[in-house]
């Protein structure tokens, strides 16, 4: 079989882009199409503020039948790869037939346009944008994966490892049964916590979100410092993640902890849209956009009550480190998960357990979470003499990270 590759430059091409892998999966039942606007507006300059500090490009592929049988998108971000050990770009979006011979002529082009924007290595899959979305390689829990998480096929794994990338960390997504009462010491923690002085947790409300977007900003940059590729977070794209949120907002899955007032924790928690849009291949007309607006109303009560929306997931906590040792996690989980109880959530998954961040897999195993999926972040090399390094683990204790900086 013989391929030819096409760079994305017209609005066609761009459909061709989207609908890849609504050919490739057709006949899975797991996958579930991500929405086609959200994945335009990662490619379009006036939506995606990265473009104003990077550049992104697509190519989808055909085979010698004139078929869909691939994509790709490689992208760069100059302000990471000015401050990176390895001057790295990325590869996202992939989809390939089950042919390594297609699956190398769409690496080999994307890593072609990256070498011409002096890039040491290529990772991927990866997002042009958030970490939180779009991000890894699905290779273990080949089960229907929440909103804006990858979902692939279990092939895909050998396409990457035939052409060279090598694992640079690994993420697991954990499941936690809201059925099962939490451990009694998580009790007596939340207790403490609450007749302690100083310690409070709040939850957002839509009127308030920009004042949190703001607290958010503070305990990322302090809790994500030590972090190998740590970008400080900027007002801008703080205030846009705010905006984002109105999206899937609901108050009580989002709780902050306070110490003395000064902002120390967040868990930030969304419901799995996947549920809701699974039936919409991806494609919202005017009508589905107008139901939605209204259904979402009063915490998504219209699709909770009709069974529809019943799985939760956590996409970051983040703890400031020298309240680390507070126990806030707990603190801020059992503020809330009465409440979303009592809305008819019945799992919440825990979303990105790096395994260069120990404090995290700990905390997801503390509360009994169960493995869903695993997903790996790849890096090629461009020069094969490197050597080539996994992502730096991250320190378990505050002293520890305060030397390393």
């Amino acid at each position: 079989m013989t391929y030819t590759i096409h760079p994305v430059t017209s609005k066609r091409h761009a459909s061709d882009f989207l609908d890849v892998p609504r050919i490739l999966y057709r006949d899975d039942p797991n996958w579930i199409c991500p929405l086609d606007g959200q994945l335009n507006g990662i490619f379009d300059p006036s939506k995606n503020t990265y473009f104003s500090h990077g550049s992104a490009q697509r190519w989808v592929l055909r085979n010698n039948a004139g078929q869909l049988c691939g994509r790709i998108a490689a992208f760069v971000d100059d302000e990471k790869k000015q401050n990176a050990e390895v001057a790295a770009g990325g590869i996202g979006f992939f989809e390939c037939c089950d042919d390594q011979g297609a699956a190398n002529l769409l690496f080999d082009t994307a890593a072609g346009w990256l070498k011409n924007k002096h890039v040491e290595a290529m990772d991927g899959p990866i997002n042009f944008g958030e970490n939180d979305r779009f991000w890894g390689l699905l290779v273990e829990g080949f089960t229907t994966t929440s909103f804006t998480t990858n979902y692939h096929h279990p092939y895909y794994r050998q396409l990457f490892e035939n052409y060279g990338f090598r694992a640079y960390y690994e993420m697991t997504t954990n499941t936690v049964d809201l059925s099962r009462p939490m451990d009694e010491r998580f009790e007596r923690i939340a207790g403490w916590l609450r007749a302690k002085e100083g310690i409070t947790f709040r939850h957002p409300t839509l009127d308030s979100l920009e004042e949190y977007a703001h607290h958010f900003r503070t305990i990322y940059n302090d809790a994500w410092q030590f972090h190998e590729e740590y970008k400080p977070l900027t007002e801008d794209r703080a205030l846009k993640f705010a905006r984002e949120m109105k999206f899937l907002f609901i108050s009580k899955m989002m709780p902050f902890a306070f110490v003395r007032e000064e902002p120390a924790g967040f868990l930030i928690c969304t419901p799995d849209l996947n549920q809701v849009f699974k039936s919409k291949n991806g494609k919202l007309n005017l009508v589905d956009k107008f139901l939605f607006s209204r259904r979402s109303r009063n915490d998504f009560s219209w699709y909770r009550d009709r069974g529809i929306l019943t799985r939760g997931h956590a996409l970051a906590i983040g703890i400031r480190p020298r309240f680390q040792q507070y126990g806030l996690e707990t603190g801020m989980m059992m503020s809330s998960i009465d409440e979303v109880r009592k809305m008819g959530f019945k799992t919440i998954e825990l979303r990105w357990a790096g395994d260069f961040n120990p404090k995290i897999v700990r905390l997801h195993a503390a509360v009994g979470a169960t493995q869903a999926h695993k997903h790996i972040t790849y890096r090629f090399l461009f020069d094969p003499a490197r050597e080539f390094r996994r992502y730096r683990e991250i320190p378990m204790n505050t002293k520890e990270q305060m030397a390393q900086k």
